[in-house]
């Protein structure tokens, strides 16, 4: 099974992009399921039926699905009310019932994210299109599962576990309750269940792909989101350039507009595998719209990009960790160094990444960024490197 994930900035025509593409995949055979997380039904308004909270088919071998963030949040609070029971009692806290919850901001992040996994985990589709939302909340939405996985092993440390039968005791010695069963049996079943959205996100068989509209702001958008997705070992496997005019406009205002976008254009077709979508005149909607639009297939090369740690110790006594991100700027990069860890900020982007295990044995000697990759050079630490190595 594939997934391709979709996102572009505001108003770049991403989700009718989404629609064709499930669509065309669609046509050739491939069950195809196209996950979208909008308030508004602009997936149903691009197809010509309308989505929601059940599964819809759309069209033969196509379904279209926008999972109810609200009652999956009331489930999810009711179910955690239940586990807790007990010390909501001891706190004198009060239930909340399911008809007066409404979900927090993240809400619809974390039901996306949930109906990706089981639809990845049913089997039942040969390719999975995500409408993410906008780039800035979809990155925020790519680092998720990652970054909560991290919070929960800092606050309940797998570690912790083994005194479980030391509880009682502490808590009689501290004179207040400890942390209960169900809180460690909790963060296990969610960091079961981040892990398996992580590896649907991480998998050679998943693919990001941009969509913007060629001009200054879509040049800008997607400088930042080609770095962020850096950021997280990620490269677009195409960049959909949409609302293409044509090469020949007669109009004045027109020809402007064009002589902008073909510049824009250019620009990218050295850094992406730039693929055009021409603009139809008017909004699409209906599937004849969406067959005119002609996007591009789903590639098999998946998105993930691999950051190699290279042997130069016989040379220059270092070993070099190279992380691309092109289209870094230097005076906005910084690097900090917390234990086995290294707090990589580029810009207003940042991620936490846990060192290989070569490099958690070494002293961070410098680093340069060449070319759009930052190789940070770590030299080994003689307390703590092997002898003769």
């Amino acid at each position: 099974m594939r997934t391709l994930l979709i996102t572009g900035p505001g108003g770049s025509g991403r989700s009718t992009i989404a629609a064709a593409t499930a669509q065309a995949a669609a046509g050739t055979g491939t069950r195809t399921l196209l996950l979208g997380a909008d308030r508004s039904d602009t997936l149903g308004a691009a197809l010509g039926v309308v989505t929601g909270a059940a599964p819809v088919e759309a069209a033969e071998n196509l379904t279209a699905w926008r999972p109810d963030a609200t009652e999956s949040f009331r489930a999810d609070l009711t179910a955690f009310q239940d586990r807790a029971s007990t010390a909501l009692e001891l706190l004198g806290a009060a239930r909340l019932d399911a008809e007066e919850v409404t979900p927090l901001p993240g809400a619809e992040e974390l039901a996306l994210l949930r109906a990706l996994r089981d639809a990845a985990l049913s089997e039942a589709y040969d390719l999975l299109v995500v409408d993410l939302p906008p780039t800035p909340h979809a990155l925020a939405l790519l680092a998720l599962p990652e970054e909560l996985r991290r919070y929960l092993r800092r606050l309940l440390p797998a570690e912790r576990q083994a005194a479980r039968a030391l509880r009682p005791v502490l808590g009689r010695l501290a004179g207040v309750p400890m942390p209960s069963e169900w809180l460690y049996d909790t963060a296990g079943r969610w960091d079961v269940e981040l892990a398996a959205v992580e590896a649907v996100l991480a998998d050679r068989h998943t693919s990001v792909r941009l969509v913007a509209e060629p001009g200054p702001a879509g040049a800008d958008a997607v400088r930042e989101a080609g770095l962020a997705l850096a950021l997280r070992g990620l490269r677009p496997d195409a960049l959909v350039a949409n609302r293409v005019l044509p090469e020949s406009v007669e109009d004045t205002w027109l020809a402007g507009l064009n002589a902008q976008q073909r510049k824009t254009l250019d620009e990218w077709q050295g850094t992406y595998e730039v693929r055009h979508v021409p603009h139809l005149g008017h909004d699409p909607r209906g599937t004849d719209d969406l067959t005119a639009l002609a996007v591009p297939g789903v590639n098999a090369a998946g998105s993930t990009v691999e950051w190699p740690v290279t042997d130069r110790l016989a040379e220059d006594g270092v070993l070099v960790w190279s992380i691309a991100l092109p289209g870094a700027i230097r005076d906005e990069l910084d690097l900090v160094r917390r234990g086995d860890e290294l707090v990589v900020t580029v810009g207003r982007f940042r991620r936490i990444v846990p060192l290989p295990s070569a490099l958690r044995r070494c002293t961070v000697a410098g680093a340069a960024l060449r070319e759009g990759e930052l190789r940070i050079r770590f030299a080994p630490d003689p307390d703590l490197w092997p002898q003769g190595r």
